[in-house]
């Protein structure tokens, strides 16, 4: 039996050398499929004081803590999402604050919970470059190793784009990748910022703005707006 494995081995070396030889790439290994491929894209630019920006993760951590959030993810085909952090501001500052995750059980919800928890600040001030900023989302998409039934990009921002290419351009190139953009509009500052996004940013299959009057009204609006993003669209 050894030697077999041994013999298995080797030829498995082999082939994986002729390829590397041939300039050839050797086979990928397949994606894990999943029901979601979610990016969480917070504001960190210089709008957003310390107090805001762990309001932000405080509204994450709860909605992951959710059992509700749990049962949604189990509700689906699959029964399971794959998520990352990621904390924007100006343009070409983005930094990766939790990698790509599979959860799959409340578990690992809670785990993941965990982590956004204790994940500290990356990025301290900057400009709003929501244009870079989901340029760099729809990006982390080619190699994160999952295949889902849908991509999303979740940003939650308080303020217009300011930086960075236009909006619109963009907005256009990541829709032409068939990724759906949501958003959080917290309008402290920006009064009807909702409706800037709902005209300028969301796109896509079921798109959506959801709307908090403020950092902690954010806490509540991010648990609704995960659970409508977890659950299947409706098919009419």
């Amino acid at each position: 039996m050894r030697a077999a494995f041994l013999t298995v081995l080797a030829a498995a070396g082999l082939l994986a050398a002729t390829f590397l030889a041939s300039g050839i790439p050797a086979p990928a290994r397949a994606a894990e499929p999943v029901d979601l491929e979610l990016v969480l894209a917070v504001d960190s630019s210089a709008s957003v004081d310390y107090t805001e920006f762990n309001l932000q993760l405080q509204g994450l951590t709860l909605a992951f803590e959710d059992p509700e959030l749990a049962d949604a993810i189990a509700a689906g085909p699959l029964g399971a999402i794959a998520v990352t952090l990621i904390e924007w501001s100006s343009a070409e500052r983005h930094e990766i604050s939790i990698p790509w995750t599979v959860i799959r059980s409340g578990d690992e919800a809670r785990a993941f919970a965990d982590e956004i928890s204790r994940a500290p600040r990356r990025v301290v001030t900057g400009a709003t470059s929501i244009s870079s900023s989901i340029l760099f989302a729809a990006g982390m998409f080619d190699t994160n190793g999952y295949e889902g039934t849908r991509r999303v990009i979740d940003l939650s921002g308080d303020g217009y784009n300011n930086q960075g290419a236009a909006l619109s351009v963009a907005r256009a190139l990541v829709l032409d990748r068939a990724i759906t953009i949501n958003a959080v509009a917290i309008e402290n500052q920006v009064k009807g910022l909702g409706d800037y996004f709902e005209e300028s940013l969301i796109g896509g299959f079921g798109a959506f703005v959801i709307r908090a009057s403020d950092y902690e009204d954010y806490i509540g609006q991010i648990r609704r707006k995960l659970l409508r993003e977890i659950m299947p669209a409706p098919i009419s």
